[in-house]
């Protein structure tokens, strides 16, 4: 009885010396895991975040140049006739579009299918105001048959593409 009376002073101590160690040692551990996370996190918000932010400046940048406002008043000399002018707009679009077609992959799905359903939206505007014309007629008639379509719809086809481009930008910055 003596024997395992003295056998107990010993492991009592030692096992509460070894928890003691245990829990030190998980909690070093757990403090080191998460440093190392803060490190990741920043590293992410150093090169990450810039680059996210650039590429939602260039979708916008990108529907600006495409909307049909300021797509018109840039391109509005560069034809003579509604088919060449037609084709110009359209090119440039397409031309536009393939600029910036990796920029998708630092945005949402639903954000990009907006801008590519802006775009389309765009095309089909040119398109339709270009049926309305003859091919032969002047350029100016398709410009002022797209402007028509715009004032008959009161709203830039763009409009929804560019609202849901800021809405991620401030949601990415309220995170």
């Amino acid at each position: 009885m003596q024997l395992f009376s003295d056998f107990l002073k010993l492991i009592i101590p030692a096992s509460l010396v070894l928890y003691g160690m245990y829990l030190t040692t998980k909690l070093l551990l757990e403090r080191e895991a998460d440093r190392h996370r803060n490190e990741v996190k920043t590293r992410y918000t150093e090169t990450v975040v810039p680059i996210r932010l650039q590429a939602y400046e260039r979708m916008v940048l990108f529907l600006e140049r495409i909307s049909p406002n300021n797509l018109l008043l840039r391109l509005g000399n560069s034809s003579t006739t509604v088919l060449e002018f037609q084709q110009r707009l359209l090119q440039e679009i397409r031309d536009e579009y393939n600029h910036n077609l990796s920029q998708q992959v630092y945005m949402s799905q639903e954000v990009w299918e907006k801008i590519q359903a802006a775009m389309n939206e765009v095309a089909t505007l040119i398109n339709q105001a270009s049926g309305d014309t003859r091919p032969d007629a002047p350029a100016l008639d398709l410009s002022k048959r797209i402007f028509e379509r715009i004032i008959q719809k009161d709203k830039q086809p763009t409009a929804d593409a560019l609202k849901a481009v800021k809405e991620e930008i401030q949601a990415m910055f309220m995170d």
